[in-house]
């Protein structure tokens, strides 16, 4: 099937930063329902098999977007991986579902887009790890967005959160590093990002938002997630029992998929979660 591709578009961010996004959209005149994919925690919109994902529900009917959030450490220049790691160390939560908010903007206000053939009014919104926690949040305060799918996602922030002697070295230094292990790189998350959290705690509840949210909601998770263990995404079916759960037995955080990725094909587990994805999407 022939795509219409749009590469490396920039968008306004919630603090004035570019946020830089794909889009993918069959050619064609039938309507295009939308989807929105927010990558995760070290994550970018062309890690992996996302690119490829994302050509996939394109074909399947539906237009997709995926974007690198303002303060992801990408640049227009270099939006792979993490050139700037002092906007890395400046993000925080307020500024991703802000930036949620922005590409809400986005689908409905950019003439980038084929207008006439969009059903703004049937967007979903995929986010994967902290992305997902992000979207559970966005979806709760963003009523643009009609249905939700969260990947390996995050249940909650307060364990996240130092306490004690590390909050207290993070606070006293005014910054802490955390290495990439796969570019080698020790990423700074400056204390800003805590504040911003403690600001905002009535925002940031994912526990309380996934209680509140009245949307159709597919939650996917591993059972051998590393990284997001699969104990919290039985916690956000425990949060909200209307929505439709889908645990992969051995599964990882990144449903076989790696960086970079070279096949043609995605990987059989994340080929799985397409086949669940869209059948939800068109239900």
């Amino acid at each position: 099937m022939n795509l219409t591709e749009i590469r490396n578009l920039t968008w306004k961010g919630s603090r004035e930063k570019p946020l830089i996004l794909d889009a993918f959209w069959p050619e064609g005149s039938e309507r295009l329902p939308v989807v929105l994919f927010a990558h995760g925690y070290k994550g970018f919109k062309d890690w992996g098999a996302w690119d490829l994902f994302g050509k996939k529900i394109a074909e399947a009917g539906f237009l997709f977007i995926k974007f690198n959030f303002s303060f992801n450490g990408g640049t227009l220049e270099e939006p792979m991986d993490f050139p700037d790691l002092e906007a890395f160390g400046n993000n925080n939560y307020s500024t991703e579902v802000g930036d949620i908010s922005r590409m809400m903007d986005f689908i409905y206000q950019s003439n980038a887009l084929p207008r006439e053939r969009l059903e703004v009014t049937n967007t979903t919104l995929i986010g994967h790890s902290r992305g997902g926690g992000m979207a559970i949040l966005a979806a709760g305060l963003d009523d643009r967005i009609n249905k939700l799918v969260t990947l390996a996602a995050i249940s909650d922030l307060v364990r996240r959160q130092p306490t004690g002697p590390l909050l207290e070295r993070w606070k006293r230094n005014g910054v802490s590093h955390v290495m990439n292990k796969r570019t080698g790189q020790q990423m700074p998350h400056f204390y800003q990002m805590h504040e911003d959290y403690m600001e905002n705690l009535h925002i940031f509840d994912i526990p309380v938002m996934a209680k509140k949210l009245s949307i159709p909601w597919l939650i996917v998770h591993g059972t051998s997630d590393e990284a997001v263990g699969f104990s919290e995404a039985e916690e956000l079916r425990d949060f909200n029992s209307k929505a439709e759960f889908e645990g992969m037995e051995g599964v990882n955080h990144v449903f076989g998929a790696k960086h970079p990725w070279t096949e043609n094909e995605l990987p059989e587990d994340l080929n799985k979660v397409l086949t669940r994805v869209n059948g939800f999407l068109k239900a």
